[in-house]
């Protein structure tokens, strides 16, 4: 189903309030100002769906019943379909500036519980693989968003989930029925799941046996009884609640999924105790979605570039002046988006035919992505100049008020040619892109750059790359390391 923007938001209003912030319930998630900019960023997906210009983006065939589907649903059969994965990122993030992971999370954990649910099939003689093809039937028939929910709260970072003083810390289930599973505790940190229907539940980690009640999968709907879905807090998240443009009209969420005994139906759950396979959805996930990322932080980098020529324009300069940055932004975009695009072709397809990623290549990626956006924001921040980096211009308020909006007017406007007000909505959009809202999870977004390097650790081979050194050096002598001496 190619869905509409009017079609996809009917839906969300028609689900169960459960969504709360600063201590209130969000009746209707489309219209609360806390939580309407993430679900406007999301409907501009579908308006491209339906945007002949854009549709191949957002819109394809069906692996399964060869019909027209919205690609967030999708299989990625080959490399062509997962760099379309990267497309879609890129594109989304120039359409409203930043996370739509209505679009990006669930699509990455559906195609790798695609591989792992036919593995544990073959071994343990389950119907996981089965059943999520019923559900990705149904999902594409409909054309859902849905979120995708790995992390835990964790609680003690030193302990295994089992051994926490309070178990609940990881998501668990609590009970092993005929007809489903029960489930108690906290994904956290979970992007876009207000904007969404349902969320793709996924383990926070490798476990072992004593920790196999965490090992679980399943997906169900947002506003399922038993599930209290609480926003976080984010820079200038009071904004969103004010008229004007102090923000954006897109906009992200995040939130904490408090779990309390919620029944999961056998048909939803896609792994429930198998311990052994928990490590490879991790592996296969982060080696995929750390490969997309790349293409996420590019396009709203992009964005940034786009913020700086308004900015040194409004500021009555041509952008020349400012050619090396804008060229540097450039390079740091096109260097992730690149180097996501390279894991993606080193990967090769599971034996289920889904396209995995080259895992090295791809936290590679996730190194690059924890840093050179950075880089990218303090450029934007320095071509738009202290009204971009400080955010030091009065408020929208000031700016319309009949008494004080004129004088404040007469001196935000810099250039001949822009208005006051242009220059004030391109600086409260770069300041969005660099200090506020709008600043996505670079550095910990997909996991963090710390566990990336441990697995570019693990798989560079030290000793390999050392014997072709040795050859070359005409060394002989065997070189081992140094035990350990006593100084």
């Amino acid at each position: 189903m190619i869905r509409t923007r009017e079609e996809y938001i009917k839906s969300l209003k028609s689900m169960r309030p459960n969504v709360y912030k600063f201590g209130e319930l969000i009746e209707d998630v489309t219209t609360h100002p806390a939580t309407c900019k993430a679900v406007e960023s999301h409907a501009r997906g579908f308006d491209g769906a339906n945007d002949p210009a854009e549709k191949e983006i957002f819109v394809t065939t069906s692996s399964l019943t060869g019909k027209e589907i919205m690609r967030h649903t999708s299989l990625m059969l080959s490399l062509e379909d997962i760099m379309n994965n990267s497309r879609l990122k890129r594109t989304m993030y120039r359409k409203c500036g930043t996370c739509t992971c209505g679009f990006c999370v669930g699509w990455n954990a559906q195609n790798v519980m695609w591989a792992v649910t036919a593995d544990m099939d073959e071994e343990y003689g389950t119907e996981y693989h089965q059943r999520l093809k019923q559900w990705l039937l149904a999902a594409e028939d409909s054309g859902i968003l849905v979120a995708g929910a790995l992390t835990d709260a964790k609680g003690d970072r030193s302990m295994k989930p089992s051994d926490q003083p309070d178990p609940d810390s990881n998501l668990h289930i609590v009970e092993y029925r005929d007809d489903g599973i029960v489930i108690t505790g906290c994904k956290a940190m979970i992007c876009g799941v207000a904007a969404s229907e349902e969320i793709f539940l996924l383990p926070g980690s490798g476990y072992k046996e004593t920790d196999k009640d965490y090992a679980l999968s399943c997906v169900l709907p947002k506003d399922i009884e038993g599930l209290t879905i609480i926003e976080t807090r984010h820079a200038s998240d009071c904004r969103d609640l004010e008229e004007g443009f102090d923000a954006p009209a897109t906009g992200v969420t995040q939130a904490y999924l408090v779990f309390d005994h919620v029944f999961v139906p056998k048909a939803r759950v896609f792994m429930a105790g198998e311990f052994k396979y928990s490590g490879k959805v991790i592996e296969y996930f982060t080696a995929n979605y750390r490969a997309c990322i790349g293409a996420c932080v590019a396009g709203q980098g992009d964005v940034m570039i786009g913020a700086g020529v308004l900015m040194a324009r409004a500021n009555g300069l041509a952008v020349k002046p400012f050619k090396d940055k804008m060229i540097t932004m450039s390079v740091n975009n096109e260097t992730t988006y690149a180097v996501g695009i390279g894991a993606m072709a080193l990967g090769k397809p599971h034996r289920t035919g889904v396209w995995l990623s080259n895992n090295k290549v791809a936290h590679v990626n996730k190194i690059h992505v924890a840093s050179l956006p950075y880089e990218t924001k303090r450029l934007c921040q320095e071509i738009g100049g202290g009204i971009v980096e400080t955010g030091c211009f009065p408020s929208y308020r000031d700016f319309t008020d009949p008494k004080l909006g004129p004088v404040i007017q007469r001196y935000v406007k810099a250039g001949r040619e822009v208005s006051a007000e242009t220059r004030a909505r391109a600086a409260r959009l770069s300041e969005w892109l660099t200090l506020g809202g709008g600043v996505p999870g670079c550095m910990h977004g997909g996991g963090s750059p710390d566990g990336a390097r441990m697995v570019v650790h693990a798989n560079t081979p030290y000793e390999e790359f050392a014997a072709y050194a040795k050859i070359i050096a005409g060394i002989t002598e065997d070189v081992k390391e140094p035990g350990n001496v006593k100084r």
